[in-house]
Protein backbone atom coordinates (compact mmCIF):
# COMPACT_ATOMS: atom_id res chain seq x y z
CA UNK A 1 0.00 0.00 0.00
CA UNK A 2 1.57 3.25 -1.29
CA UNK A 3 0.06 7.51 -0.26
CA UNK A 4 -1.06 6.95 -4.14
CA UNK A 5 -3.04 4.02 -3.42
CA UNK A 6 -4.70 5.24 0.01
CA UNK A 7 -5.72 8.63 -2.58
CA UNK A 8 -6.71 6.30 -4.89
CA UNK A 9 -9.03 4.15 -2.54
CA UNK A 10 -10.57 7.02 -0.50
CA UNK A 11 -11.82 9.22 -2.81
CA UNK A 12 -12.84 6.35 -5.67
CA UNK A 13 -10.55 7.94 -8.32
CA UNK A 14 -11.38 5.28 -10.92
CA UNK A 15 -9.71 7.54 -13.92
CA UNK A 16 -6.46 7.38 -11.65
CA UNK A 17 -5.66 11.19 -11.95
CA UNK A 18 -5.30 11.27 -8.13
CA UNK A 19 -2.35 8.19 -8.83
CA UNK A 20 -0.71 9.72 -11.29
CA UNK A 21 -0.56 13.11 -10.29
CA UNK A 22 1.04 11.68 -6.86
CA UNK A 23 3.27 10.03 -7.95
CA UNK A 24 4.89 12.24 -10.56
CA UNK A 25 5.39 14.63 -7.53
CA UNK A 26 6.85 11.88 -5.27
CA UNK A 27 9.17 11.18 -8.56
CA UNK A 28 9.99 14.80 -8.73
CA UNK A 29 11.24 15.65 -5.06
CA UNK A 30 12.20 13.01 -3.88
CA UNK A 31 14.84 13.10 -6.64
CA UNK A 32 15.48 16.24 -4.73
CA UNK A 33 15.80 14.72 -1.32
CA UNK A 34 17.88 11.46 -2.94
CA UNK A 35 20.80 14.14 -4.19
CA UNK A 36 20.62 15.59 -0.58
CA UNK A 37 21.85 12.10 0.32
CA UNK A 38 24.10 11.28 -2.38
CA UNK A 39 26.25 14.99 -1.95
CA UNK A 40 26.15 14.42 1.94
CA UNK A 41 27.56 10.28 1.09
CA UNK A 42 30.26 12.05 -0.91
CA UNK A 43 31.57 14.58 1.58
CA UNK A 44 31.44 11.92 3.86
CA UNK A 45 34.15 9.59 1.97
CA UNK A 46 35.72 12.97 1.00
CA UNK A 47 36.35 14.28 4.64
CA UNK A 48 37.29 10.42 5.92
CA UNK A 49 39.59 9.48 3.05
CA UNK A 50 40.38 12.75 1.12
CA UNK A 51 39.82 11.84 -2.11
CA UNK A 52 37.96 14.24 -5.22
CA UNK A 53 34.34 14.67 -4.09
CA UNK A 54 33.60 13.31 -7.40
CA UNK A 55 34.93 10.02 -6.85
CA UNK A 56 33.47 10.18 -3.09
CA UNK A 57 30.00 10.65 -4.64
CA UNK A 58 30.59 7.74 -7.44
CA UNK A 59 31.62 5.34 -4.53
CA UNK A 60 28.30 6.65 -1.86
CA UNK A 61 25.97 6.71 -4.93
CA UNK A 62 27.13 2.71 -5.70
CA UNK A 63 26.94 1.81 -1.67
CA UNK A 64 23.56 3.25 -1.54
CA UNK A 65 22.57 1.73 -5.11
CA UNK A 66 24.05 -1.55 -4.11
CA UNK A 67 22.60 -1.72 -0.84
CA UNK A 68 18.87 -0.64 -1.79
CA UNK A 69 19.20 -3.70 -4.78
CA UNK A 70 19.76 -6.00 -2.15
CA UNK A 71 16.55 -5.63 0.37
CA UNK A 72 13.04 -4.80 0.02
CA UNK A 73 10.68 -2.37 1.96
CA UNK A 74 10.45 -5.55 4.91
CA UNK A 75 14.72 -5.37 4.93
CA UNK A 76 14.61 -1.54 4.87
CA UNK A 77 12.56 -1.55 7.95
CA UNK A 78 14.70 -3.91 10.02
CA UNK A 79 18.19 -1.94 8.64
CA UNK A 80 16.55 1.49 9.56
CA UNK A 81 16.04 0.20 13.10
CA UNK A 82 19.75 -0.64 13.66
CA UNK A 83 20.86 2.36 11.87
CA UNK A 84 18.57 4.54 13.50
CA UNK A 85 19.58 3.53 17.11
CA UNK A 86 23.14 4.18 15.74
CA UNK A 87 22.76 7.05 14.33
CA UNK A 88 21.10 8.46 17.74
CA UNK A 89 24.16 7.23 19.93
CA UNK A 90 26.22 8.87 17.70
CA UNK A 91 24.43 11.57 18.49
CA UNK A 92 24.17 12.11 21.98
CA UNK A 93 27.55 10.64 22.90
CA UNK A 94 29.94 12.90 20.27
CA UNK A 95 29.42 15.96 22.08
CA UNK A 96 29.46 14.87 25.35
CA UNK A 97 32.74 13.48 24.75
CA UNK A 98 33.73 16.82 22.94
CA UNK A 99 32.42 18.76 26.42
CA UNK A 100 34.38 16.32 28.85
CA UNK A 101 38.00 16.90 26.69
CA UNK A 102 37.31 20.52 26.59
CA UNK A 103 36.73 20.11 30.49
CA UNK A 104 40.00 18.44 30.92
CA UNK A 105 41.63 21.19 28.64
CA UNK A 106 40.73 23.44 31.04
CA UNK A 107 37.57 25.00 28.70
CA UNK A 108 34.13 25.86 29.35
CA UNK A 109 31.64 25.95 26.22
CA UNK A 110 31.55 29.45 26.67
CA UNK A 111 35.50 30.25 26.55
CA UNK A 112 35.62 28.10 23.25
CA UNK A 113 32.73 29.86 21.74
CA UNK A 114 34.78 33.03 22.66
CA UNK A 115 37.74 31.47 21.23
CA UNK A 116 35.54 31.13 18.12
CA UNK A 117 34.43 34.45 17.64
CA UNK A 118 31.41 34.20 19.85
CA UNK A 119 30.88 36.46 22.59
CA UNK A 120 27.96 38.47 24.24
CA UNK A 121 29.04 41.06 21.92
CA UNK A 122 30.01 39.97 18.77
CA UNK A 123 27.19 37.80 19.00
CA UNK A 124 24.87 38.60 21.76
CA UNK A 125 21.79 36.47 21.17
CA UNK A 126 23.40 33.13 20.20
CA UNK A 127 22.46 30.98 22.68
CA UNK A 128 18.62 32.50 22.57
CA UNK A 129 16.48 30.29 19.47
CA UNK A 130 14.52 34.11 19.64
CA UNK A 131 16.91 36.34 19.54
CA UNK A 132 17.38 38.69 16.37
CA UNK A 133 14.78 36.40 14.67
CA UNK A 134 12.19 38.15 12.81
CA UNK A 135 8.60 36.95 12.59
CA UNK A 136 10.03 35.43 9.01
CA UNK A 137 12.37 33.41 10.55
CA UNK A 138 10.22 32.29 13.62
CA UNK A 139 7.23 31.18 11.19
CA UNK A 140 9.52 29.62 8.63
CA UNK A 141 11.52 27.37 11.44
CA UNK A 142 8.09 25.86 12.89
CA UNK A 143 6.74 25.39 9.34
CA UNK A 144 9.32 22.65 9.02
CA UNK A 145 7.10 21.14 11.55
CA UNK A 146 4.15 20.56 8.86
CA UNK A 147 6.09 18.38 6.62
CA UNK A 148 6.01 15.44 8.47
CA UNK A 149 1.94 15.50 7.61
CA UNK A 150 3.16 14.77 4.48
CA UNK A 151 6.23 12.77 3.83
CA UNK A 152 5.70 9.46 1.91
CA UNK A 153 8.54 7.82 3.49
CA UNK A 154 7.30 8.40 7.00
CA UNK A 155 3.45 7.85 6.47
CA UNK A 156 4.56 4.49 4.67
CA UNK A 157 5.97 3.57 8.06
CA UNK A 158 3.11 4.08 9.97
CA UNK A 159 0.79 2.13 7.58
CA UNK A 160 2.85 -0.97 7.96
CA UNK A 161 2.52 -1.21 11.80
CA UNK A 162 1.25 -4.59 12.19
CA UNK A 163 -1.84 -3.76 14.40
CA UNK A 164 -3.72 -0.58 15.71
CA UNK A 165 -2.30 -1.58 19.20
CA UNK A 166 0.69 -0.34 18.21
CA UNK A 167 0.15 2.51 16.79
CA UNK A 168 0.45 4.36 20.03
CA UNK A 169 3.98 2.45 21.08
CA UNK A 170 4.78 3.50 17.15
CA UNK A 171 4.13 7.19 17.99
CA UNK A 172 5.97 7.39 20.96
CA UNK A 173 8.43 6.07 20.08
CA UNK A 174 9.03 7.91 16.87
CA UNK A 175 8.65 11.41 19.31
CA UNK A 176 10.83 10.25 21.25
CA UNK A 177 13.35 9.84 18.87
CA UNK A 178 13.33 12.65 16.98
CA UNK A 179 13.24 15.42 19.98
CA UNK A 180 16.26 13.61 20.97
CA UNK A 181 17.84 13.53 17.78
CA UNK A 182 16.90 16.91 17.33
CA UNK A 183 17.95 18.43 19.90
CA UNK A 184 21.88 16.68 20.23
CA UNK A 185 21.89 17.79 16.34
CA UNK A 186 21.35 21.47 17.96
CA UNK A 187 23.34 21.05 20.58
CA UNK A 188 26.49 19.44 18.57
CA UNK A 189 26.03 22.46 16.83
CA UNK A 190 26.87 24.16 19.56
CA UNK A 191 29.83 22.34 21.15
CA UNK A 192 31.09 22.05 17.35
CA UNK A 193 31.85 25.34 17.23
CA UNK A 194 33.38 25.76 20.70
CA UNK A 195 35.40 22.49 20.36
CA UNK A 196 36.52 23.32 16.68
CA UNK A 197 39.06 25.49 15.42
CA UNK A 198 36.65 27.09 12.38
CA UNK A 199 39.01 28.22 9.90
CA UNK A 200 38.63 24.97 7.73
CA UNK A 201 34.91 26.41 7.55
CA UNK A 202 35.00 28.92 4.32
CA UNK A 203 31.46 27.75 2.84
CA UNK A 204 28.06 25.88 3.70
CA UNK A 205 29.99 22.85 2.70
CA UNK A 206 32.07 22.92 5.99
CA UNK A 207 29.53 23.88 8.14
CA UNK A 208 28.06 20.31 7.22
CA UNK A 209 30.83 18.95 8.07
CA UNK A 210 31.04 19.23 11.71
CA UNK A 211 29.95 16.53 12.89
CA UNK A 212 32.70 14.43 11.06
CA UNK A 213 35.37 16.63 12.24
CA UNK A 214 34.02 16.14 15.53
CA UNK A 215 34.17 12.88 15.74
CA UNK A 216 37.93 12.59 14.15
CA UNK A 217 39.16 15.44 16.55
CA UNK A 218 37.30 13.11 19.13
CA UNK A 219 38.34 9.49 18.38
CA UNK A 220 41.37 9.77 16.58
CA UNK A 221 43.20 13.07 18.19
CA UNK A 222 42.55 12.98 21.16
CA UNK A 223 42.55 9.41 22.62
CA UNK A 224 43.32 7.50 19.86
CA UNK A 225 40.56 5.24 19.28
CA UNK A 226 40.11 4.83 15.52
CA UNK A 227 37.96 2.10 15.77
CA UNK A 228 35.40 4.18 17.80
CA UNK A 229 35.41 6.88 15.32
CA UNK A 230 34.64 4.51 12.46
CA UNK A 231 31.62 2.94 14.01
CA UNK A 232 30.56 6.87 15.01
CA UNK A 233 31.00 7.88 11.19
CA UNK A 234 29.06 4.97 10.57
CA UNK A 235 26.52 6.45 12.17
CA UNK A 236 26.39 9.05 9.38
CA UNK A 237 26.71 6.74 7.08
CA UNK A 238 23.40 5.16 8.83
CA UNK A 239 21.56 8.10 8.45
CA UNK A 240 22.02 8.96 4.90
CA UNK A 241 21.55 5.36 3.85
CA UNK A 242 18.15 4.80 6.04
CA UNK A 243 17.06 8.27 4.14
CA UNK A 244 18.22 7.11 0.48
CA UNK A 245 17.07 3.77 0.68
CA UNK A 246 13.31 5.08 2.19
CA UNK A 247 13.45 7.64 -0.89
CA UNK A 248 14.30 5.05 -3.52
CA UNK A 249 11.72 2.61 -2.55
CA UNK A 250 8.77 5.04 -2.50
CA UNK A 251 9.62 6.41 -5.81
CA UNK A 252 10.41 2.97 -7.14
CA UNK A 253 6.43 1.90 -5.99
CA UNK A 254 5.11 5.14 -7.39
CA UNK A 255 6.44 4.42 -11.21
CA UNK A 256 5.77 0.47 -10.39
CA UNK A 257 3.15 0.10 -8.15
CA UNK A 258 1.17 2.91 -9.02
CA UNK A 259 1.87 3.89 -12.41
CA UNK A 260 2.73 0.76 -14.31
CA UNK A 261 0.92 -2.08 -12.80
CA UNK A 262 -1.94 0.73 -11.35
CA UNK A 263 -2.46 2.55 -14.63
CA UNK A 264 -0.43 1.12 -17.82
CA UNK A 265 -0.17 -2.79 -17.39
CA UNK A 266 -2.85 -3.88 -14.96
CA UNK A 267 -2.35 -7.78 -15.88
CA UNK A 268 1.60 -7.19 -15.10
CA UNK A 269 3.08 -10.38 -12.84
CA UNK A 270 5.19 -9.40 -9.48
CA UNK A 271 8.18 -10.09 -11.58
CA UNK A 272 7.65 -7.57 -14.15
CA UNK A 273 7.04 -4.94 -11.29
CA UNK A 274 9.69 -5.75 -9.54
CA UNK A 275 12.44 -5.22 -12.96
CA UNK A 276 10.06 -2.31 -13.59
CA UNK A 277 11.04 -1.13 -9.80
CA UNK A 278 14.49 -1.38 -9.85
CA UNK A 279 15.08 0.29 -13.10
CA UNK A 280 13.43 3.20 -11.38
CA UNK A 281 15.69 2.73 -8.55
CA UNK A 282 18.40 3.30 -10.84
CA UNK A 283 17.51 6.36 -13.45
CA UNK A 284 15.92 8.35 -9.81
CA UNK A 285 19.77 7.31 -8.33
CA UNK A 286 21.04 8.54 -11.60
CA UNK A 287 18.97 11.87 -11.53
CA UNK A 288 20.20 12.27 -7.70
CA UNK A 289 23.63 11.85 -8.76
CA UNK A 290 23.52 14.59 -11.29
CA UNK A 291 21.97 16.90 -8.87
CA UNK A 292 24.68 16.51 -6.74
CA UNK A 293 27.84 16.42 -9.36
CA UNK A 294 27.86 20.40 -7.56
CA UNK A 295 30.59 20.08 -4.44
CA UNK A 296 29.21 23.56 -2.98
CA UNK A 297 25.79 22.13 -3.34
CA UNK A 298 24.17 22.62 0.20
CA UNK A 299 23.02 19.45 1.80
CA UNK A 300 20.47 21.54 3.98
CA UNK A 301 19.21 23.37 1.08
CA UNK A 302 18.41 20.21 -0.80
CA UNK A 303 16.18 18.71 1.82
CA UNK A 304 14.05 21.65 3.03
CA UNK A 305 13.47 21.92 -1.01
CA UNK A 306 12.40 18.43 -0.90
CA UNK A 307 11.02 18.78 2.31
CA UNK A 308 8.56 21.57 1.21
CA UNK A 309 7.29 20.49 -2.04
CA UNK A 310 6.37 16.74 -0.54
CA UNK A 311 5.16 18.78 3.03
CA UNK A 312 3.04 20.85 0.28
CA UNK A 313 1.72 18.81 -1.77
CA UNK A 314 0.59 15.92 0.56
CA UNK A 315 0.54 17.56 4.39
CA UNK A 316 -3.01 18.73 4.04
CA UNK A 317 -4.73 16.10 1.85
CA UNK A 318 -3.47 13.37 4.07
CA UNK A 319 -4.98 15.92 6.58
CA UNK A 320 -8.31 16.42 5.25
CA UNK A 321 -8.74 13.34 3.89
CA UNK A 322 -8.86 11.67 7.42
CA UNK A 323 -10.49 14.35 9.26
CA UNK A 324 -13.06 16.13 7.34
CA UNK A 325 -15.57 13.78 5.13
CA UNK A 326 -16.22 16.84 2.83
CA UNK A 327 -13.35 16.11 1.40
CA UNK A 328 -13.95 15.32 -2.55
CA UNK A 329 -12.09 14.07 -5.56
CA UNK A 330 -11.68 17.58 -7.25
CA UNK A 331 -10.55 19.16 -3.82
CA UNK A 332 -7.65 16.56 -3.97
CA UNK A 333 -6.66 17.24 -6.78
CA UNK A 334 -6.63 20.82 -6.38
CA UNK A 335 -4.76 20.72 -2.90
CA UNK A 336 -1.95 18.38 -4.43
CA UNK A 337 -1.64 20.59 -7.58
CA UNK A 338 -1.05 23.75 -5.48
CA UNK A 339 0.76 22.66 -2.75
CA UNK A 340 3.48 21.02 -5.43
CA UNK A 341 3.36 24.12 -7.92
CA UNK A 342 3.25 26.95 -4.94
CA UNK A 343 6.85 25.37 -3.51
CA UNK A 344 8.10 24.76 -7.30
CA UNK A 345 7.46 28.48 -8.15
CA UNK A 346 8.83 30.01 -4.79
CA UNK A 347 12.00 27.83 -4.49
CA UNK A 348 12.90 27.89 -8.19
CA UNK A 349 11.69 30.38 -10.33
CA UNK A 350 13.13 33.49 -10.41
CA UNK A 351 10.59 36.43 -10.77
CA UNK A 352 11.19 39.19 -8.63
CA UNK A 353 14.25 42.37 -9.39
CA UNK A 354 17.36 42.17 -6.82
CA UNK A 355 20.30 43.94 -6.39
CA UNK A 356 22.09 41.29 -8.49
CA UNK A 357 19.14 40.68 -11.04
CA UNK A 358 15.72 38.23 -10.76
CA UNK A 359 15.30 36.32 -7.89
CA UNK A 360 12.97 33.71 -6.65
CA UNK A 361 10.34 34.67 -3.93
CA UNK A 362 11.67 32.71 -1.16
CA UNK A 363 15.34 34.45 -1.62
CA UNK A 364 13.74 37.73 -1.80
CA UNK A 365 11.76 37.71 1.18
CA UNK A 366 13.07 34.64 3.40
CA UNK A 367 9.97 32.69 4.07
CA UNK A 368 10.41 28.68 3.57
CA UNK A 369 8.29 27.91 0.81
CA UNK A 370 6.30 25.19 3.02
CA UNK A 371 4.62 28.34 4.86
CA UNK A 372 3.75 28.99 2.04
CA UNK A 373 2.25 25.89 0.19
CA UNK A 374 0.80 24.23 2.88
CA UNK A 375 -1.82 26.54 3.50
CA UNK A 376 -2.33 27.43 0.28
CA UNK A 377 -3.32 23.95 -0.46
CA UNK A 378 -5.35 23.45 2.26
CA UNK A 379 -7.28 26.53 1.59
CA UNK A 380 -7.96 24.75 -2.46
CA UNK A 381 -9.04 21.99 -0.51
CA UNK A 382 -11.49 23.38 1.26
CA UNK A 383 -12.97 26.15 -1.32
CA UNK A 384 -12.86 23.74 -4.12
CA UNK A 385 -14.39 21.16 -2.06
CA UNK A 386 -17.25 23.30 -1.01
CA UNK A 387 -17.69 23.95 -4.36
CA UNK A 388 -18.15 21.30 -5.97
CA UNK A 389 -20.51 18.00 -5.33
CA UNK A 390 -20.09 16.08 -1.63
CA UNK A 391 -18.43 12.89 -2.03
CA UNK A 392 -21.18 9.62 -2.55
CA UNK A 393 -22.79 8.14 -0.02
CA UNK A 394 -20.55 5.04 -0.11
CA UNK A 395 -17.49 7.16 0.43
CA UNK A 396 -19.21 9.44 3.37
CA UNK A 397 -20.30 5.41 4.89
CA UNK A 398 -17.04 4.48 4.82
CA UNK A 399 -15.39 7.71 6.78
CA UNK A 400 -17.94 6.97 9.24
CA UNK A 401 -17.16 3.13 9.97
CA UNK A 402 -13.56 3.95 9.43
CA UNK A 403 -13.73 7.40 12.01
CA UNK A 404 -16.05 4.99 14.80
CA UNK A 405 -13.05 2.14 14.87
CA UNK A 406 -10.58 5.13 15.35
Amino acid sequence: MTIPMFLENRFRDKKKILMSVSSIIIVVFFAVYCASALAAGGQLFQSIFGIDYIIALTIGAIVILTYTFLGGFFAVCTTDFIQGTLMLIALLAVPVCAVCFMNADGLTVTAGLAASGITTETAPGFLNMFAGNNAVSIISGLAWGLGYFGMPHIIVRFMAVKDEKEMTKSKTVAIIWVTLSLAAACVIGIIGRAYMNFDYIVNEAGKERIFIEMIKKVFTEEINAPLIAGIFLCGILAAIMSTADSQLLVSASAIAEDIYKGIIKKDADDKKVLVISRITIVVIAVIAYVIALDPNSSIMGLVSNAWAGLGAAFGPLVLMAIFWKRTNFPGAVAGLVSGALTVIVWDYIPMIQGTEGLVTLGSSTGLYSLAVGFPLSLICIVVVSLLTPPPSEEIVKEFEEVKDVM
